[in-house]
């Protein structure tokens, strides 16, 4: 378990320079927020029961990835694959697994990008490459999966049909929200590019019966001379 807690805070330092990087260099911050977990013990035990493996220690580091997890939120779909590449990136990560339930949804409507990354990690007297699950998504995606939780957690998994269908609606709900938002995300930056760009060149802009024009800045020079010969 220690090797895991190493793991999950070598992680989250570079999650946490790659952040601050990407923040200096472009002003915005592509992840909102993180949550890192450790599986207890006896969720271990069951879950190695379950898949009907050894009882031991070299069975469970080989049959189970998701000991130390770590959950990446972003405020739009295009950082989540920002950030993938990101971690793709980095030398001494390896990404042993990938599972896109974005491009690919579960059936009750489950959306998330999930990533088994191998993290070495630098022990006094040898060196370990611990495994850690990614999850990285939306706000969206992820207020849904923590709902979904709580209904399954509540009626012990056995929820009823109808409800299954108005879960897999509010996940569809979620969806098509994540693209309206990227989509305005989008438009406001190109407007805010555009406007960055008559700021550069020097030229300012009047707006008569509603329509837009732009003043060049020769003319606006012409003016000011003007002004000071009066």
């Amino acid at each position: 378990m220690m090797m895991y807690k190493f793991a999950l805070d070598s992680l989250e330092t570079k999650i946490e320079i790659l952040k601050e990087e990407f923040h200096f260099l472009h002003d915005y911050n592509p992840i909102e927020h993180t949550k890192s977990r450790l599986k207890t013990p006896e969720s271990i035990i069951n879950k190695i029961q379950r898949k009907r493996c050894d009882l031991s220690f070299p069975s469970i580091r080989q049959n189970i990835k998701d000991i130390a997890g770590l959950r990446i939120t972003c405020s739009f779909v295009s950082d989540i694959y920002r950030i993938n590449d990101m971690l793709r990136n980095q030398s001494d990560l390896k990404i042993v697994e990938s599972k896109d339930y974005i491009q690919n949804p579960k059936p009750n409507g489950y959306q998330s990008l999930h990533l088994i990354v191998e993290v070495p990690v630098y022990m006094s007297d040898r060196q370990e490459q611990v495994c850690v699950e990614v999850q990285i998504r939306t706000i969206a995606m992820d207020f849904w999966a923590s709902l979904e939780h709580k209904i399954f957690y509540k009626y012990n998994e056995a929820v009823p049909p109808r409800l299954l269908q108005e879960l897999k609606g509010a996940a569809d709900s979620a969806a098509a929200l994540d693209k309206q938002m990227e989509r305005l995300h989008n438009e406001i930056s190109e407007i805010k590019e555009h406007n960055m760009e008559h700021e550069k060149t020097g030229s300012k802009r009047i707006i008569i019966r509603d329509q837009e024009f732009h003043i060049p800045a020769a003319l606006l020079d012409l003016i000011d001379a003007g002004q000071g010969n009066v």
